[in-house]
């Protein structure tokens, strides 16, 4: 099949064309044919044509795809399973003097094996030792573990949140939450409106810095959507109701207890491509961003200057002046020989 459409493009001159192919899925009329999607961009001094067209071809496995791919690592949804419980905390006896919690639980022990990742409080820990008789599991806490969280303040007989890693075929019912906890926060405050209870927070700046209202944040692993940042107060707050209440263990501790706080990783890789295309100190020459704005007619691009931590901006409109074509030149050759 193919379509075809047209576009106004900056009266440009040039011909493109790009191929990339693919597997059909499972549902279609032929699962797993490898098929080809072709496109032709043409352009003239008034518009561009894009025509696309997608064709069959015959299936050639890559063995190095899979080779290459990321090992899959745990994550969670911050949707507590159960609350456990806390039988001992201590060094492990071992001669490394290591650092271990056994906690007593059963749902989370369903399917388990020596080396799965529990989410402890929001605490991504590996399963060490199980009894499924006994009913508890073990998992070892490393130093930076312990200077990160709050685990450190945990007792025997402590509640904690529990939550199994995610599997494909689970429901997504909170957010991506990896169990790399980021730093801990000091509950300032309980507020009970009707049956739902006011949770506010005092957090460290930098970790403020990633919160925003109706955003998402893991607090001892549970999924909660952020209401209010007051950075006057360097606080946050959130809003259990009274399901959840009964089901985490926010709840049951006091004013001033710690818990521990992961912000939502998609804001750190966004500030982090912000930070390498405008404001990183050590650019990478590939580093750049373009904005198009159809109503106007206009190319923006913004070129990093190495080592000063700023951008050029160079805007490439319908004015192709000899004058405006060498500050584009200048600016940036890539853009030159795109336009000129």
């Amino acid at each position: 099949m193919a379509s075809v459409m047209s576009m106004s493009l900056l009266g440009l001159s040039r011909t493109a064309h790009r191929s990339y192919s693919f597997l059909l899925p499972p549902q279609s009329p032929h699962p797993r044919r490898r098929c080809s999607l072709s496109f032709n961009l043409e352009t003239s001094s008034s518009h561009a044509a894009l025509k696309l067209s997608l064709l069959p071809r015959p299936f050639r496995p890559n063995p190095s795809a899979a080779r290459s791919r990321p090992p899959i690592t745990a994550i969670f949804t911050g949707i507590v399973e159960e609350m456990g419980r806390v039988d001992r905390i201590g060094p492990s006896g071992d001669a490394d003097g290591g650092f271990q919690i056994r906690i007593a639980a059963s749902t989370v022990l369903g399917g388990v094996n020596l080396g799965d990742s529990i989410s402890v409080n929001g605490t991504c820990l590996t399963v060490s030792a199980f009894d499924l008789a006994a009913s508890h599991f073990t998992v070892g806490l490393s130093p930076e573990t312990l200077r990160r969280t709050a685990l450190s303040d945990l007792a025997s007989g402590s509640p904690v949140n529990l939550e199994r890693a995610l599997q494909p075929v689970s429901r997504m019912g909170g957010h991506f939450v990896q169990g790399h906890v980021d730093g801990t926060g000091e509950i300032t405050s309980f507020v009970p409106e009707g049956d739902s209870l006011w949770v506010k927070v005092r957090v460290a700046p930098e970790l403020l810095h990633y919160m925003v209202p109706k955003g998402f944040i893991a607090v001892d692993g549970v999924s909660l959507t952020v209401v209010g940042v007051y950075e006057d107060e360097s606080c946050f707050d959130f809003m259990l109701v009274a399901y959840t209440q009964q089901k985490v263990v926010i709840p049951l501790k006091k004013v001033a207890d710690k818990v521990n706080l992961e912000v939502d990783i998609l804001g750190k890789y966004v500030e982090k491509l912000l930070n390498n295309r405008f404001g990183d100190a050590n650019p990478t020459s590939s580093s750049s961003f373009w904005i198009f704005t159809p109503t106007d007619s206009t190319f923006s691009h913004a070129i990093p200057t190495a080592g000063t931590g700023q951008s050029t901006r160079a805007t490439c409109t319908r004015d192709r002046s000899a004058d405006h074509m060498n500050m584009v030149k200048n600016a940036s050759p890539r853009i030159y020989d795109l336009i000129g």
